[in-house]
């Protein structure tokens, strides 16, 4: 399980640094743990940095730049490639775009997983997307 490397979708982080209500947030706080204790190599999309300084816009700076900090300690941060950003553009299997950038980031570090609470939002993806109780699941099993 060491060696296994998932990339984090920002709800995933949001959950963790929001500490919102969400059905996923225990098992979200678990595998980011993981993470830090290298149980799991993880990365997370450069573009989930600037969704999450957006989505904490009500703090001050200084708490934004500091919940950052600390997840990029946890975290690996990797962009997709020129050609794959490219080829992103001209898929349009994917509603979000956002999400064809999860999946060519996680594609760019050969993941084993993406992590979402939207699972369903990558049925086309090319890396495997499980919500953060399947995942768990899939590992302890």
């Amino acid at each position: 399980m060491q060696n296994m490397a998932v990339l984090i979708d920002t709800n995933v982080l949001l959950n963790y640094i929001t500490n919102r209500e969400d059905v996923y947030l225990e098992p979200s706080v678990k595998i980011i743990e993981m993470c830090a204790k290298g149980e799991l190599q993880g990365y997370m999309a450069f573009h989930s940095l600037s969704t999450i300084w957006y989505v904490l816009r009500k703090k001050s700076g200084r708490e934004r730049r500091e919940n950052l900090r600390d997840i990029c300690k946890i975290f690996r941060v990797v962009a997709a490639s020129q050609v794959e950003i490219m080829d992103a553009i001209e898929k349009d299997e994917f509603d979000d775009f956002e999400d064809c950038l999860q999946d060519k980031c996680a594609k760019e570090v050969g993941a084993d997983y993406i992590i979402t609470v939207n699972e369903k939002d990558f049925c086309h993806s090319e890396i495997p997307a499980l919500n953060p109780t399947d995942f768990l699941e899939r590992i302890y099993n």
